[in-house]
C-alpha cells in the first residue's frame, strides 16, 4: 500500500488512494464473505468475497470519500471501526445519516460542490459530480449518489492529477457536463456489476461501462464493484469483452483484491 500516487483495491468499491502526502479511503465495505449487507428498501445480499484487509490493516487516513449510503458502500463494520472524527465527504443525505451514527466530521457536498485538503504546498480537491443510481420512478426510492473528481496537486502550479470515481451511477446525459468541465481525466475508477433488482438495472453493466468511457474519455480505467454480491449480474468479463469489441481510447488497469497499481498522470511542471 506504500506506493506514491497509487490505488490499493480492498474489494467491492473500497479502495485506498495515495496521492502524494494524502491517503483517502473510498466507499468502506469491510463485511466478510457470507455476511449479509442491507441495501435499503428491504433488499439484502450476502457478500461473496472477503475484503483484502480489515480496518485494522488500513494506513492512517486523511478522509473518506463516500458515493452514497448503501450497506455495500458504508457497512456496520465501518460504522463501528472507523475513527468518528475522520472527515467523510459524501452526499448531504449520507452526511445526515452518518451524523446520527456519531461521525462528527461529515461534509455533505451538493453536485459540483467541493472541498480542498492541504498539506504544505500540496492539495487534494474533492468535487461532487452528477450520479443516478436508477432512472425513472425507482430513482425516488434509492438514496442520492454522487460521482467524485479527486484532483491532486503537488504544489499550486502543478498539473493536477485527476481521478474520477464514478459511484453507483447509470449512464445519463448529465454526465456529459463532467467532460465539459474536466476534458483531461487521468484515471476513471468505474463501478460496474450490472446490479439488478426485479430486472431493473441499478449499476452499470459492461456495455454501460464502455458508454461511460466513450463519453468521458479518461486516459486509463480501473474497473471495480463487479462480483462481491449476488445482486451483481454482469461479471468483469462483460466489461473487458465490450472494451475489446468497441476499443474506446482508454487503457485498462486491472487490479485484483490486495493489489496496488500506480495512478499514472500527465507530465507535471
Amino acid at each position: 500500500m506504500g506506493e506514491q500516487n497509487s490505488l490499493f483495491f480492498v474489494g467491492n468499491a473500497t479502495t485506498v488512494l495515495r496521492l502524494g502526502p494524502f491517503t483517502l479511503l473510498t466507499d468502506p465495505n469491510f463485511l466478510r464473505r457470507g455476511q449479509w449487507s442491507y441495501f435499503g428498501q428491504g433488499l439484502v445480499s450476502r457478500r461473496l468475497k472477503d475484503p483484502a484487509v480489515g480496518i485494522d490493516g488500513l494506513p492512517p487516513l486523511d478522509a473518506v470519500v463516500l458515493s452514497h449510503f448503501h450497506g455495500d458502500h458504508f457497512d456496520r463494520v465501518a460504522a463501528r471501526g472507523l475513527d468518528h472524527d475522520l472527515p467523510v465527504l459524501t452526499t448531504p443525505h449520507a452526511a445526515r445519516r452518518l451524523g446520527r451514527r456519531g461521525f462528527r466530521e461529515t461534509l455533505g457536498l451538493r453536485t459540483w460542490g467541493q472541498e480542498t485538503l492541504t498539506r504544505g504546498e500540496a492539495s487534494v480537491t474533492i468535487t461532487s459530480l452528477p450520479g443516478r443510481h436508477a432512472l425513472g420512478a425507482l430513482a425516488r426510492v434509492l438514496p442520492p449518489v454522487m460521482g467524485t473528481m479527486v484532483e491532486y496537486r503537488a504544489n499550486p502550479t502543478a498539473t493536477p492529477l485527476r481521478v474520477y470515481l464514478s459511484g453507483d451511477t447509470l449512464v445519463h446525459d448529465e454526465l456529459r457536463e463532467i467532460r465539459e468541465r474536466y476534458p483531461e481525466i487521468d484515471v476513471a475508477v468505474v463501478h460496474l456489476g450490472g446490479t439488478k433488482v426485479l430486472g431493473v438495472l441499478l449499476t452499470m453493466d459492461g456495455a454501460q461501462g464502455v458508454d461511460l468511457l466513450e463519453m468521458l474519455r479518461p486516459r486509463h480505467a480501473v474497473p471495480v464493484h463487479y462480483d462481491d454480491y449476488g445482486l451483481m449480474k454482469s461479471p468483469l468479463s462483460d466489461f473487458v469483452g465490450e472494451v475489446e469489441r468497441r476499443r474506446p481510447p482508454v487503457s485498462l488497469i486491472p487490479v485484483g483484491r490486495g493489489e496496488t497499481v500506480p495512478i499514472p498522470g500527465r507530465l507535471t511542471r
